[in-house]
């Protein structure tokens, strides 16, 4: 199997401990600290583990490196770990002040520091519509521009400010669920790291790696990412290459969403290769 964002390990300790000693366990992360972990966490599994650093885009090439021709499957949980979130040299919360990053994999150039000082005001608002679904795009880059004219945005913090002040009604307290910045931070974020096209890139490739009865499962957080991954599979159903096992996502119940309130926008796609 091919645990294509294997974060900590969890997710494939799990299944490592089904595989059994004649199974292979493949890792693919971007982040160093993150494999170092799973390294530790799947010391003692009975099957082998090979941990690689790169981006789930490249995983056929991974896998051919390795030489693989065919696995029974792929495990992709699209979303962030505790960890990269406190982590200041990423830059990824508005709740703690931290330099404006948001860079995963270390090797890419652009920060979003660079995204929010350096693009002019209709590409912003685009950005932040697009990636965001914020229907305040255009208030929010206006606000942005006229910050930055007085210095640099460089941290997450002043970020979060800025937002919220284009957000805020006089008068009115803010009263949604989620901070006013949360869409602004979630563009970014898929800007800087090209979240939605390493996606379409893992999903191109897992028709062609996977042997017939094998599965690809993908775990997502927002609208933008599910609805790839819905078209997807949808599409090469059409096509006869998969089999779909979930019609609709499955999603975390209350029990789970309490343990762990990151789960509550999760939803979890299955298919198995014709």
């Amino acid at each position: 199997m091919v645990d294509a964002t294997i974060g900590h390990g969890g997710h494939s300790f799990l299944f490592g401990r089904r595989l059994g000693p004649a199974g292979t366990l493949i890792g693919l992360d971007v982040d160093s600290k993150s494999l170092e972990r799973a390294r530790q966490r799947l010391a003692g599994l009975p099957c082998k583990v090979i941990l690689v650093k790169s981006n789930f885009a490249q995983i056929a090439a991974r896998v051919a490196e390795l030489g693989i021709r065919e696995v029974d499957f792929i495990l992709a949980d699209l979303g962030l770990c505790s960890a990269q979130l406190t982590d200041s040299e990423i830059g990824l919360s508005f709740r703690t002040d931290m330099p404006l990053d948001m860079r995963i994999d270390e090797s890419l150039e652009t920060t979003a520091a660079d995204i929010i000082n350096e693009s002019d005001e209709g590409s912003l608002a685009d950005l932040i519509y697009r990636y965001g679904q914020d229907r305040a795009s255009r208030r929010i880059a206006r606000y942005i521009v006229r910050r930055r004219e007085r210095a640099p945005i460089a941290t997450t913090g002043q970020l979060a400010q800025v937002v919220a002040a284009a957000l805020a009604t006089p008068g009115k307290k803010h009263r949604s669920r989620i901070h006013p910045a949360t869409r602004t931070f979630q563009a970014l974020r898929i800007a800087v790291n090209h979240e939605l096209e390493n996606l379409e890139q893992l999903l191109d490739a897992a028709p062609q790696l996977l042997r017939k009865d094998g599965y690809v499962a993908i775990i997502s957080y927002h609208s933008l990412e599910d609805g790839l991954v819905k078209r997807d599979f949808k599409a090469n159903q059409a096509r006869g290459l998969y089999r779909l096992l979930t019609k609709k996502p499955i999603v975390p119940g209350p029990e789970e969403i309490a343990a762990n309130r990151r789960a509550r926008s999760a939803k979890l796609r299955i298919a198995q290769k014709n």
